[in-house]
């Protein structure tokens, strides 16, 4: 039976059958789900949806949390009421955050994220299926963030040191999957998709017959014909599921294509490779470019934008400037020098200014020296500083690099909080 309640009397139990209002106004891809997790319920009561419709045959019913709390009041001691007072007026958060707001939510969600997809990757690799349900509240975290702020989850996942290469890279193109889908106004279902391929789409490394651990696990430090096998070991262990939608299922098959034909598995060219392919093969060559590895330093983001830029014929540059809208001209973890002759790195993005990011500065070029560091909002700055190029740091190493990044978004966002 269905029975619409207020967002207020919303609990965990509850099965959501739909929400109320425009998808823009809540933080969920999807409208049907069984409400289990504290942060989701926490999601519904501070966005911009009035009522749900919930489904009691198939979760609890309001009825039945009104009565555990008469029955609580009942057994309560009698106090001595205070006189009626009116209710207080609360603003609901907007929906979008700065920076240094989303900060903490988003480490959160990538700690507990990482977590869930190394369990999938080792059950993968021991042989158990992975079904939608099991990434589905990986989805709805990394979506959440997005929305809350375009830059938050993946800036983070840019400039934090630590975890194996093959999950956070997997969380990172998911992140850029969702964000690049909904930039482009793609419907929930086809974020969901978008998302889904991200995490998905290097599933089958797990059932290569290799040990990881020897290359850093970086896959793409294998043997090309040992490597390659990846995505036709992904495509079938996710058709044995069952329920992973045929579109992320194609995706993970397609990502390494190129429109040129010199891609992977089957050499596919120009549109018989199909758009969430399309955008697959770009997320991930991008991530798989800017990233420290086994193989070192990642390239700049900036730089990494470059080469994919140099190469129109392997990947869509319609889709390629699609992305860049995205995660800005230089995007977060963007190391830059400035007219003052100073090094700094970009800490936040503004939508109205893509080519003015705010930065935090931490090298005198002229003094040959490390700064204290300051954060600059360049779109509201009034010219006092500006970015005039990619800085060179080719004297850091992978370690020191992320440890920097780190320590300069981690700074920025305490300044600001």
């Amino acid at each position: 039976m269905l029975k619409r309640v207020s967002t207020s009397d919303v609990e965990l139990g509850m099965f959501i059958h739909k929400l109320e209002g425009s998808w823009f106004s809540h933080p969920f891809w999807k409208s049907k789900f069984l409400l289990e997790d504290p942060d989701m319920l926490a999601a519904l009561r501070e966005s911009d949806v009035d009522g749900v419709i919930i489904d009691v045959s198939r979760g609890n019913d309001v009825v039945e949390r009104q009565q555990r709390t008469l029955a609580r009041a009942a057994s309560a001691p009698v106090a001595v009421q205070p006189a009626a007072m009116a209710r207080p007026t609360f603003v609901r958060p907007p929906t979008v955050m700065p920076m240094a707001r989303e900060f903490g939510r988003a480490k959160r969600t990538v700690g507990d994220a990482l977590r869930v997809v190394n369990k999938t990757f080792l059950e993968a690799r021991l042989g158990k299926t992975v079904n939608a349900k099991d990434v589905e509240p990986v989805i709805d975290a990394i979506y959440a963030s997005v929305q809350r702020n375009l830059y938050a989850f993946n800036g983070l996942l840019r400039c934090q040191n630590g975890s194996e290469f093959i999950y956070r890279h997997s969380l990172a193109v998911s992140a850029l999957m969702i964000a690049m889908a909904r930039h482009m106004k793609f419907d929930p279902l086809d974020i969901r998709d978008a998302g889904m391929t991200g995490l998905l789409m290097d599933i089958g490394v797990g059932q290569l017959p290799v040990d990881l651990s020897a290359v850093g696990s970086d896959y793409a430090q294998l043997p090309a014909e040992l490597k390659d096998q990846h995505v036709l070991l992904g495509c079938s262990f996710l058709k044995a599921a069952g329920d992973i939608p045929g579109s992320v299922i194609n995706a993970v098959l397609q990502h390494h294509e190129r429109l040129d034909g010199s891609g992977y598995p089957h050499g596919l060219s120009g549109n018989e490779i199909d758009k969430l392919s399309r955008m697959a093969a770009i997320c991930d060559a991008y991530d798989t470019l800017s990233s420290a590895s086994a193989a070192g330093a990642g390239l700049d983001p900036v730089e990494a934008i470059r080469v994919l830029r140099a190469q129109p014929e392997k990947f869509d540059a319609t889709l390629l400037e699609k992305l860049v809208e995205t995660v800005g001209v230089y995007p977060v973890g963007a190391f830059v020098r400035m007219r003052s002759n100073r090094l700094a790195m970009v800490v936040d993005e503004d939508p109205s200014d893509p080519s003015a990011p705010t930065v935090r500065t931490f090298w005198s070029v002229e003094l040959n020296k490390r700064l204290k560091g300051t954060t600059i909002m360049l779109a509201q700055c009034f010219g006092e500083d500006a970015i005039e190029g990619v800085a060179d740091m080719s004297g850091f190493d992978a370690a020191e690099l992320d440890k920097l990044r780190e320590s300069l978004l981690s700074a920025a966002c305490k300044e600001f909080a």
